[in-house]
């Protein structure tokens, strides 16, 4: 029987580069314990981002590269992941029971931000994190018809004073459109807006979220300012379309949250291309290359490229996103590569020590 050499399974270990991170699965940290044993090799994998969608993949290639190595009869590969906690700006103190919270942004409406921020937070869920989706556009809330939340449906409270966040399609939701009704104009100034926004997040009891998605409200105003320096936001993204005029509220967007101290952590690009619902034929309406352009300047990553397709919109329309719809469609495709790429860029960036380790405390008897 040929000895098994461990240098040269950690080397065809090493042939592996995460597609996301761009390095190979040693210098990630993913690698957990290498065991050898008679003929037969065990790794364990633990990736910080959600990667449901790549987990079979990456076990198969792995496997097969140890197995090609000489004495190897055999190799069991364990993938798996866990999400950390990030910091937020000016180390702002973390909402409980939230690891992260992610702002999804536009600089003006009209953009496809909601849409874009429910199928993100879908995406999230489907490659395996826990998820919550925070209506944050209190004069427009969406997010309860676009996950077919039924109208008239009421949080319940606990203890008379906190909201247990509504379950749609796997993900917590909240909303101020689960407190008032279609029918009530939000007349409220900014400092109300801000307020009402920051009971929700607060007053709410989300269920240990590896992320938070907030659909923010669109613009560049007093709210976003005073939203971003009060909630402990880990980082944003920026939704725009190629227009000229988005791209250029899309930089605005990007400079606020910079002039916050909160990372931008990419672009997506929305309406990229028209496809023809009867033809099949693409064609760029609004312009082509602008989102990568913009990432560029800003130095940021452009996380995704998405069509301008009738089906988006229906899906929405009726309850039920495209991620929840067709998660293996090609539009499910790109939302759940975007947030392997979002939950990726992430795992690079600083960590929360203080929320990784339980509190102590002391009390004297």
């Amino acid at each position: 029987m040929t000895a098994i050499n461990k240098a040269e399974v950690e080397n065809a270990i090493r042939g592996y580069q995460d597609p996301y991170l761009k390095a190979d699965l040693f210098s990630t940290g993913a690698v957990k314990s290498l065991e050898i044993e008679n003929n037969k090799v065990s790794l364990s994998l633990e990736l910080g981002y959600p990667a449901a969608g790549i987990a079979g993949g990456l076990r198969q290639i792995v496997s097969t590269a140890i197995e090609n190595c000489d004495g190897v009869e055999s190799a069991e590969v364990e993938v798996s992941w866990a999400i950390a906690p990030h910091q937020a700006q000016k180390n702002l103190p973390a909402v409980a029971n939230v690891k992260n919270i992610i702002a999804v942004a536009s600089g003006k409406g009209g953009v496809g931000k909601s849409t874009t921020a429910v199928n993100l937070a879908l995406a999230l869920q489907k490659e395996g994190a826990k998820v919550g989706i925070l209506d944050a556009d209190i004069y427009g809330p969406s997010q309860g018809m676009m996950l077919g939340v039924a109208e008239g449906t009421r949080p319940e409270v606990k203890d008379n004073q906190y909201f247990i966040p509504v379950r749609a399609h796997g993900i917590q939701v909240m909303s101020m459109a689960f407190l008032v009704t279609d029918k009530t104009p939000m007349v409220w100034r900014g400092p109300m807006v801000s307020g009402a926004l920051q009971q929700l997040l607060t007053q709410s009891q989300w269920d240990d979220l590896d992320y938070l998605i907030v659909d923010m409200p669109p613009g560049t105003g007093d709210i976003q300012l005073t939203l971003a320096q009060k909630v402990p936001v880990t980082g944003a993204v920026i939704v725009t379309t190629p227009q000229d005029i988005a791209l250029l509220d899309c930089k605005k967007g990007i400079e606020m949250f910079r002039k916050v101290e909160i990372p931008v952590l990419g672009v997506i690009e929305n309406m990229s291309i028209h496809i023809c619902s009867n033809c099949g034929h693409h064609e760029p309406l609004f312009g082509a290359g602008g989102g990568e352009r913009v990432s560029e300047e800003y130095d940021t990553d452009l996380l995704g490229q998405l069509p301008l397709h009738m089906t988006i919109r229906e899906q929405t329309d009726s309850g039920q996103p495209t991620v929840a719809a067709e998660p293996d469609s090609e539009v499910g495709l790109i939302y759940r590569d975007i947030a392997r790429k979002l939950g990726a860029g992430l795992s690079l960036r600083a960590k929360n020590q203080a929320q990784m380790f339980p509190e102590i405390i002391v009390k004297a008897d």
